[in-house]
């Protein structure tokens, strides 16, 4: 079974098409899970959710979702993640705000053996897991073998090491790295941002769980980058927000 992981699609219907027909050509997509922020940023937030409505996705919320419905408030947003929030939630259709606002914070699918939150367990649509401490307060509450999250826009990998000074290890993870997997290593897989990648590579990432493996791989996929820019200066969103996406920052 092949199950498409992403996360940070941020309303960049190109990039996840993109996504989508790379995972494609590879073998069947069974299953697909969001790890949160399917909006804000980009113009298009309506098409992403609904594209991944259409797949059954497993989907957790991010602090996305939750400000374009209302359901928290902008002050933690730079100004103009604030700006591209208050765009989103005027085009929001009342079946979308209802859709985003039923999303679980955290989710475990049926295989019980993935936890999926956006940020973390301690904090699960505001925390970045960025360093060892935000690694362990997660792992503290992580009852899977292995977790799924996002938020930070970067590819990584932890490792539950006890034997360590830190008590685990973080890895940065490149194109096409696989990830075997093993019930009795406790690990956190970030699979990168679809939408708005941040670790100076601007291609679509994504990662593939192969459940026969059973492993999990990540994948870079370029994606036409001008026309979701184009879409983005005609709704005139943010100068900054339109320029980054060619650099990956």
């Amino acid at each position: 079974m092949r199950t498409l992981i992403v996360s940070d699609v941020h309303a960049n219907l190109t990039a996840l098409e993109a996504v989508l027909g790379d995972a494609e050509r590879s073998g069947p997509i069974d299953a697909v899970w969001s790890l949160g922020d399917c909006v804000g940023y980009g113009p298009q937030p309506g098409e992403c959710v609904a594209r991944l409505k259409g797949f059954e996705a497993a989907m957790v919320a991010g602090n996305h979702e939750r400000a374009a419905t209302g359901a928290i408030g902008t002050e933690d947003f730079n100004p103009d993640a604030a700006a591209a929030v208050q765009w989103t939630k005027a085009r929001l259709t009342e079946d979308e705000r209802s859709f985003l606002d039923s999303l679980p914070e955290v989710i475990a699918p049926p295989s019980g053996d993935f936890t999926l939150v956006h940020g973390t367990l301690r904090w699960p649509i505001w925390e970045y897991l960025y360093d060892s401490e935000a690694a362990l307060g997660h792992l503290a509450l992580q009852e899977s073998p292995f977790g799924l999250v996002g938020h930070t826009h970067l590819p990584m990998l932890v490792v539950e090491d006890r034997t360590s000074f830190e008590g685990c290890q973080l890895f940065r993870l490149a194109d096409g790295e696989k990830i075997d997997l093993d019930p009795n290593i406790r690990t956190v897989i970030n699979p990168g941002s679809v939408g708005q990648p941040r670790d100076g590579d601007p291609r679509a990432s994504y990662a593939i769980y192969d459940s026969d493996a059973p492993s999990i791989t990540l994948h870079r996929v370029e994606y036409d980058i001008a026309a979701t820019q184009k879409l983005m200066a005609q709704e005139n969103l943010p100068r900054w927000l339109i320029e980054r996406l060619v650099v990956g920052r």
